[in-house]
């Protein structure tokens, strides 16, 4: 039918109208959908004739997400799943955020949370039952148990923390190296265009420069930044600055040198200044150098062993920009440097994200002490203490046990509508 301004008799667009009957909704409440043509003008006058309607009002950041949780349908970790849905970038970031959506972290957070609670109903009876608490609980078969269904899922979980936050959140990765070094070159070549200005003149990106890629799934930013070097240029100098902050804040540094060329002060000062970051030595030019007609060692290969000797204890990839060659073993040195592995199935079942891990980590510790109480013997309500907290932790994950200021902080980040 037709949407039709009150009063007016004018029509704004042609619509269809759906109802929805609680409980088999999204928020499990009635919902009733107008679902009308794009356009922004249209979109904007059917909502300000909705919002004249007394007693309605716009949704608030996640609030439809909000209510399904609040309403039982789902839990914490699916609702925090339909943000990761949204703000994915790779397939894989996807494939994650799905299997959270469809109850993998979950599942597996509550299988522990039951093999707790049932060792805390045995420790209770315990303390009910003070003159038999020896007997009633076996410390070596509960610590067993402990070990074997907490200790070890929970370490399992957070094993793959870092990883599947890395294919949610995406890391940085910067480019450094003195000027005309190839820099500007090897960010076209990572993305297969030319998306750098590429001359032969020092000082060429004045800037710093900002793509996205792809490396395994693993969302990248790579920044191309500007060769660091003294200048009395003002531009460059500013240029050069920024290159500066854009290193403080990195998750892994490409320093690129030139194969062939001895290291200088300025590549030496160069990984001097980035401190303890993650850095993967890069030896570009591989193609300019000259074979020798005898050998048992190529000059490609005596340009790397060089290179490893002037910068010893880091990764170090031999590349060629122009030519593109050693690409593939830098792209899965990147990935290997930033993840701290290799790549995994994307289909794995389930991986925490930051305050997921942090609860996790908390759980674990109270595990842990748990297990030693066992082990020494220590009162029940010692006992019963530990299984709460650690519990409580793992609550927080699924919302079993959650404030008003943590749900708040969270739907937040979500955009109206979701």
């Amino acid at each position: 039918g037709w949407i039709v301004e009150p009063g007016k008799g004018r029509p704004l667009d042609e619509v269809m109208a759906v109802f929805m009957a609680a409980p088999a909704t999204y928020t499990r409440e009635d919902v009733v959908e107008i679902h009308c043509h794009g356009g922004y003008v249209v979109l904007r006058e059917i909502l300000a004739l909705i919002l004249a309607e007394e007693g309605v009002r716009a949704a608030e950041p996640g609030e439809f997400t909000k209510r399904a949780f609040l309403n039982g349908r789902i839990d914490l970790t699916r609702a925090e799943a339909v943000l990761d849905l949204l703000n994915a970038g790779t397939r894989e970031g996807l494939n994650l955020a799905l299997a959270q959506l469809q109850g993998g972290l979950q599942q597996r957070v509550e299988q522990v949370r039951e093999v707790l609670l049932e060792l805390l109903a045995v420790v209770e009876v315990a303390i009910d039952f003070p003159d038999e608490d020896g007997e009633i609980i076996a410390s070596r078969a509960m610590g067993e148990r402990l070990a074997a269904e907490v200790s070890a899922p929970l370490r399992e979980l957070l094993a793959g923390a870092r990883q599947g936050r890395i294919f949610r959140e995406g890391a940085a990765v910067v480019i450094l190296g003195r000027p005309n070094v190839g820099k500007s070159s090897l960010l076209n070549a990572l993305l297969r265009e030319e998306r750098a200005i590429v001359t032969a003149i020092p000082g060429t990106t004045r800037d710093t420069i900002e793509e996205c890629l792809n490396i395994h799934g693993m969302p990248l930013r790579i920044i191309d930044t500007a060769g660091i070097r003294e200048t009395s240029e003002t531009v460059e100098e500013i240029g050069i600055e920024r290159s500066r902050r854009r290193v403080a804040d990195a998750d892994l540094v490409l320093l690129l040198v030139e194969a062939g060329a001895a290291a200088g002060p300025e590549d030496l000062a160069l990984r001097a200044s980035v401190g303890d970051k993650k850095v993967l030595v890069v030896v570009n030019k591989l193609d300019l150098l000259a074979e020798p007609a005898s050998g048992p060692v190529g000059a490609a290969d005596q340009a790397l062993a060089d290179w490893r000797a002037r910068l010893p204890g880091l990764p170090l990839v031999g590349i060629s920009a122009r030519t593109g060659a050693g690409l593939k073993e830098l792209e899965d040195a990147i990935f290997r440097a930033i993840s701290g592995g290799e790549p995994r199935d994307p289909g794995f079942a389930c991986v925490p994200n930051a305050r997921h891990e942090a609860a996790l980590v908390r759980a674990l510790a109270a595990a842990e002490r748990l297990a030693a109480g066992f082990k020494a013997d220590l009162a029940p309500e010692l006992l019963a203490v530990e299984l709460q907290t650690a519990l409580g932790y793992l609550g927080e994950i699924v919302g079993a046990t959650s404030n008003e200021d943590l749900l708040d902080s969270i739907f937040s980040r979500f955009c109206i509508g979701k």
